[in-house]
């Protein structure tokens, strides 16, 4: 976390977590593309594999340029620490390993990306656990999905593909109530937009691949921890309570308190998983995010002119981008992301499934690529690639039906950007 959490936002996203390199003075964080590290001696390299002081071991575990991301996105969400991993979905798994067993759930929103859906519901049947899927504006239906085996909730701020804004308060209070945990992805929104963890959220997880990045170089993931939650309070989080085989009894809650998870997570999530973040993916992340708040406000600006362009066009049947009145969570946006409820949404099309096709092949300056978050401005169908796995009904209730085309606005010129939608939507 942040020496100087009181610093504005867009010096922290400079400046929080890195210092000049003390052997050569370099002011950028150098990429340490090495696997391993010298010990002092065997009582050193003793007390690092037994938790006893912090250092690096060995790169699958930690990494100084990762260890400076890891520390940048705990300043940037307001965390006590965090884990960088290989991807958001790796992110999805660490965040949710230290907490689930066999036979344990996850109660999850409906509004859901695609592949998350999958994830949830298919792979995590490997694992033993399952997922409960709701829609997180019947507060009452989340509240009643909750049983004496659920262990987490989770949820996006803007959901992905079709810009719902979810009333992290209200969850949070749910969960707080049943005394477990809150995930929240907050790719979408970013830490600029929206910091989950002033709404009530215990973890907060990334794709940094998407708008933390910016440029889509890279894939990566992280996971921030809250610090305030309590893991003692029952016993249904033994993997953090409880006394640990793998470290001689060692009890992670105990021992390190507000950054049990973080550790739980470095020490045991990357030393079996090994979703390991790459150094140089790390570097290009800390490049990134230190114009996060420039491009956010492009991307919001941008958004937001296009969408109410769209909305008035006669091919256009329906635009779900959350700073529209039109919207049913335009009230929301104030409270859950004052900055803007960011750029990505979906337009629904009067031509139906064929017409998105056409259109998705006529863009020009649109990129027709699976990702999000690039300065450069995407377009998709939703239903026949990233939500393909989920069946009609699953794709309608996360907003990807198939007369949808998904569209993630970047930071060119917005008058580019509408002239070649205006040509697409003309084909």
């Amino acid at each position: 976390m942040s020496d100087t959490p009181t610093q504005q936002f867009e010096t922290i996203q400079i400046h929080a977590g890195t210092e000049p390199d003390p052997a050569t003075g370099a002011r950028q964080v150098p990429i340490y593309q090495n696997a391993g590290y010298v010990f002092r001696d065997t009582e050193h390299a003793a007390k690092l594999f037994g938790l006893q002081e912090v250092g690096f071991i060995y790169s699958r575990l930690t990494n100084p340029t990762v260890a400076a991301l890891q520390n940048r996105m705990a300043a940037l969400e307001g965390g006590a620490g965090a884990v960088c991993c290989s991807s958001g979905h790796a992110a999805q798994i660490m965040a949710l390993f230290p907490l689930m067993a066999p036979g344990r759930n996850v109660v999850a929103s409906t509004r859901l990306y695609g592949g998350t859906i999958t994830q949830f519901s298919q792979t995590f049947k490997r694992f033993g656990w399952s997922a409960k899927f709701v829609d997180f504006d019947d507060l009452d239906a989340v509240k009643a999905a909750i049983d004496d085996d659920t262990r987490a909730v989770f949820c996006e701020t803007i959901a992905n593909p079709g810009g719902y804004v979810t009333d992290l308060d209200a969850i949070a209070k749910i969960a707080d109530d049943a005394g477990i945990p809150l995930i929240v992805d907050n790719t979408s929104a970013t830490p600029y937009l929206c910091r989950p963890i002033e709404h009530g959220a215990t973890l907060v997880v990334h794709s940094l691949t998407k708008y933390l990045t910016g440029n889509g170089t890279v894939t990566g993931g992280a996971v921030v921890d809250s610090g305030k939650f309590d893991w003692s309070a029952s016993d249904k989080f033994p993997s953090l309570s409880a006394p640990e085989p793998a470290y001689h009894g060692l009890n992670f809650h105990e021992t390190f308190g507000p950054a049990a998870f973080t550790f739980h997570s470095i020490a045991i999530g990357l030393r079996d998983l090994g979703m390991t973040l790459n150094a140089q993916a790390a570097h290009y992340t800390l490049m990134g995010i230190e114009t996060l708040s420039l491009r956010m406000t492009r991307h919001v600006e941008n958004a937001q002119k296009i969408a109410r362009w769209l909305e008035g066009h006669e091919a256009v049947a329906a635009v779900t981008y959350p700073g529209l009145d039109s919207s049913p969570y335009k009230a929301r946006v104030p409270r859950i992301c004052p900055k803007g409820p960011g750029a990505l949404f979906t337009i629904k099309l009067k031509g139906g499934y064929d017409a998105c096709v056409k259109f998705v092949e006529s863009v020009k300056l649109f990129s027709h690529v699976a990702n999000l978050g690039d300065a450069r401005s995407l377009v998709i169908h939703s239903a026949s690639t990233t939500h393909r796995q989920l069946t009609e009904e699953q794709q309608i209730a996360a907003g990807a039906a198939p007369d949808v085309v998904r569209l993630s606005i970047g930071i060119e010129g917005a008058e580019d950007l509408i002239a070649d939608l205006d040509q697409a939507l003309g084909a």
